[in-house]
């Protein structure tokens, strides 16, 4: 009902704002309807192709950014169907019309969205709108399974029980003590009727044979009960994976990471333009930002530190000096009382942060010269976090493998909690975007940037 009312709404407004109150406006072109028609037209083609693209799936809504990415094509491909009909029939639509009524009607959408996830997100940390899950499968993988979607209550997913393989008979880890074993998995089908299940997630390997599992999706025929498959590999998006049936046997292929090319031009295009445009609309505050700092404590406005960029390349970072000129040499001091994760030294109440400090980090304005660094080309607008030299001499490979693109401004890991999140899943959080990003992807890491800044989530 919401996209109805949104997608209404702005064509009626769109329609105002370009024709007046007078719903008979023709439209130029041989034998042109009104464009009361074109508006009820578009609006029925737009929520066409947001069923289309499957925008509103439950297992979409209120976890990823599928959910959003599927309202822009189907925004897109609105646009385009307009486009060539306007062609094929010399209609001549208003250009002003669909330039109003398209991106506004695309943002609106977006918000009701957001709006939308974040009631649901209320209603899951509240044990809420959560899919009973039973798991299946190997001890480890479940247990490691279990964890993770413990990790992430806004996916929507309640773990209830796990079957295990017959030969499995000791508890779960302490930490899953809580979690019932249910049986064998031979058992997973009785038992997740008998527990009210509404999902079977299966995360097998040599304990689960192909013919058993497809016993196990024969089972669930009639019960009303899904069947969710956890792949062997993880952390890989979409864009990469590929399926093809092969004997009844369904293959994932998986495309590999790719680190050069036209796609990252593309960004490093994006990144100068939007830094060179934000540099022009933010210079005036940053001059002022400038003089409040001078103002209010000695030492130099821009605090430069040194960091590792892609390939492993140091840069000078800019920052606007949030500390007192002698933070460095009270570091030791305070380690030990140390608020963030196992790796990265974090304190809420930090005492070497200036007055003004504590408002330019509350709100992320601190990080504003690194526009700069976007515009010279040794940063991105999105990216993982620029990592300290002392930081990166206990990597080992796998870490190192974030260093294969640009760090950026913000991230996923600053998305998603910043400071709050452990050493482990900001990591995790930034091996996945450099192996599976996209410039679509980075517009809404952005977008969720401006969110995540005004929550002052994890920010000190």
């Amino acid at each position: 009902m919401s996209d109805t009312f949104v997608v209404t709404l702005t064509l009626l407004v769109a329609q105002a704002v370009r024709f007046g109150w007078d719903p008979n406006a023709p439209v130029s072109g041989p034998s042109a309807p009104p464009y009361w028609f074109v508006s009820i037209a578009i609006a029925a083609l737009w929520l066409v192709n947001l069923t289309l693209m499957r925008s509103r799936e439950p297992r979409i809504l209120g976890h990823g950014g599928q959910e959003f990415q599927r309202v822009l094509s189907a925004s897109w491909y609105t646009f385009a169907i307009i486009a060539i009909i306007g062609f094929l029939t010399q209609w001549q639509i208003s250009r002003g019309y669909l330039l109003f009524a398209l991106p506004l009607g695309t943002v609106a959408l977006c918000i009701y969205r957001a709006a939308w996830r974040a009631w649901i997100h209320a209603q899951r940390d509240a044990g809420e709108l959560q899919a009973q899950v039973l798991v299946a499968g190997p001890f480890r993988t479940s247990e490691q399974m279990i964890r993770r979607l413990r990790r992430a209550p806004r996916a929507g997913y309640n773990v209830i029980g796990v079957c295990l393989p017959a030969r499995r008979r000791d508890g779960l880890a302490d930490d899953l003590a809580d979690i019932p074993i249910l049986g064998d998995i031979d058992d997973a089908v009785t038992q997740a009727q008998r527990v009210g299940a509404e999902y079977i997630l299966l995360s097998g390997n040599d304990d689960v044979s192909l013919a058993e599992a497809r016993r196990l999706g024969w089972g669930l025929e009639g019960t009303g009960i899904g069947l969710i498959v956890a792949p062997a590999m993880v952390d890989i998006a979409g864009p990469r994976v590929m399926m093809s049936p092969v004997e009844g046997l369904p293959l994932m292929h998986v495309d590999p990471a790719e680190f050069t090319g036209g796609k990252y031009l593309a960004k490093s295009i994006a990144d100068r333009v939007t830094s060179a445009l934000l540099l022009l609309f933010a210079g005036l505050p940053m001059l002022v930002i400038a003089a409040l700092i001078r103002l209010t404590s000695s030492g130099p406005v821009l605090f430069r530190q040194e960091r590792i960029g892609r390939n492993g390349e140091l840069f000078r970072m800019l920052k606007f000096r949030s500390m007192y000129v002698d933070a460095e040499a009270r570091l030791a001091d305070l380690r030990p009382a140390s608020d963030g994760n196992d790796v990265l030294f974090k304190m809420k109440d930090d005492p070497r942060v200036t007055a003004v400090g504590k408002f330019l980090r509350r709100f992320s304005i601190d990080e504003l010269p690194q526009l700069l660094n976007v515009f010279k080309g040794d940063m991105s607008l999105v990216g993982p976090r620029p990592p300290l030299p002392s930081e990166a001499e206990a990597w080992d490979d796998r870490v190192f493998r974030r260093q294969l693109v640009k760090p950026g401004m913000t991230g996923l890991w600053q998305v998603s909690g910043r400071s709050d999140l452990s050493w482990d899943e900001s990591v995790r959080l930034d091996l996945y975007y450099t192996e599976n990003w996209s410039l679509g992807g980075d517009f809404l890491i952005m977008l969720r940037t401006v969110a995540a800044v005004l929550g002052r989530r994890g920010a000190y």
